[in-house]
């Protein structure tokens, strides 16, 4: 049997499904490579966010502890920065009161 045409056949043949293969193999490859990939990104994604939050967590804890210092430091002060504060949002109020009744009256 040593017909060329036959060798050819058996020959393309045997070359098809090597290359099938290895097709195959290069496409599952990738598939696991873009799921590990994902995954690790989602991980990390998740850590970041886990980082973030703590840190806000902190810095809340921190500012906490420096206000009630900072209530606790004299009685004079806080009584002061405490009508400081109401007088400032009282301000505040009656002019985001002045806004809206310009607002209602330009909607009209």
């Amino acid at each position: 049997m040593s017909n060329p045409v036959i060798n050819a056949f058996f020959f393309g043949r045997a070359l098809a499904e090597v290359v099938n293969e290895k097709v195959e193999e290069l496409f599952t490859n990738a598939l696991s490579e873009v799921g590990k990939f994902d995954a690790e990104q989602r991980e990390n994604l998740r850590q970041f966010a886990v980082e973030v939050k703590s840190r806000a967590e902190r810095e809340i804890e921190k500012a906490n502890n420096q206000q009630s210092s900072t209530y606790s430091a004299g009685e004079n002060n806080s009584t002061t920065d405490l009508q400081e504060t109401i007088d400032e949002l009282r301000a505040e109020i009656a002019r985001l009161r002045a806004e809206l009744k310009s607002y209602k009256s330009e909607s009209s």
